[in-house]
């Protein structure tokens, strides 16, 4: 089943006299249970791609069909309810409320659901919120940060609250803006281990990078220029990121007991 069926989009800009023809006749499909990647160097329309592909913008020409829903015949207040329980975003700035514990951020998605709104729903829903976002935090290896702030947790920890949170709806995709581009790299293999463990468990993801390294991860790369896909393959030889980053850290483990062993000497 597609969960993303993208046929004939175009995305035109107008900068003055100049027409920015950002997007041209691109055509993109992603079945349920993929993990795509999406890369091209800046200018090669990725960026466009990704703000069509969260319901942040709207073609100029094309039809974008989201897990069964025709995104063009969707008014200003529908196509906000599409983005806000089809898509799970997950960005490269984590994005997190600065003075709110960690379940808080998680929370917060569940408040803009249609169905209940910043608000509404009682004593209730507000439980069952709460129930959600810190099931959500368990599954990403949190659930005893509950109560942490943002600055309290580690760059990857406060990437891991954002997965969390793209999650908590359980949307039909998530998609991720660069998520590992603020990271080291060991936060690096944490943050994609826990992407491969998402997908293994059956959750779609696209994920914008312009790391080879970290596509690597993926299944399927696509490769953007000048506005159109150039290049659309599966990862011939997916690396496993749970397995790269216990060498990484046994690899490091050795070097500081060397360091230590030549101080003392």
């Amino acid at each position: 089943m597609a969960i993303i069926e993208m046929s004939g989009i175009k995305r035109h800009y107008q900068v003055g006299e100049v027409l920015v023809r950002a997007i041209r006749g691109l055509e993109l499909s992603v079945e349920s249970g993929e993990f795509v990647s999406v890369m091209g160097p800046s200018g090669s329309g990725k960026s466009t791609l990704m703000n069509i592909l969260g319901c942040l913008d709207k073609p100029t020409e094309g039809s974008y069909v989201l897990d069964g829903i025709d995104t063009r015949a969707a008014g200003p207040d529908e196509f906000a309810d599409i983005r806000n329980q089809k898509i799970g975003f997950v960005f490269q700035g984590f994005n997190l409320l600065a003075r709110t514990s960690a379940l808080e951020n998680v929370e917060l998605p569940l408040f803009y659901r249609r169905e209940g709104g910043p608000g509404r729903g009682g004593r209730g829903r507000k439980g069952e919120q709460l129930e959600r976002a810190r099931k959500a935090l368990e599954e990403v290896g949190l659930g005893g940060r509950l109560d942490h702030k943002p600055s309290q947790l580690s760059g990857g920890q406060q990437q891991r609250v954002a997965i969390a949170r793209a999650m908590v709806a359980d949307p039909a995709f998530i998609l991720a803006d660069e998520p590992t581009g603020n990271l080291d790299s060991e936060m690096t293999l944490e943050v994609m281990s826990l992407f491969q463990e998402l997908n293994e468990r059956g959750k779609t993801i696209v994920m914008v990078t312009h790391e080879p390294e970290v596509a690597a991860y993926t299944k399927r790369v696509v490769t953007m220029r000048d506005g159109a896909i150039v290049s659309d393959r599966p990862v011939a030889e997916r690396r496993r990121a749970a397995e790269d980053l216990r060498a990484w850290q046994a690899e490091h483990a050795s070097l500081s007991g060397v360091k230590d062993e030549a101080r003392a000497s």
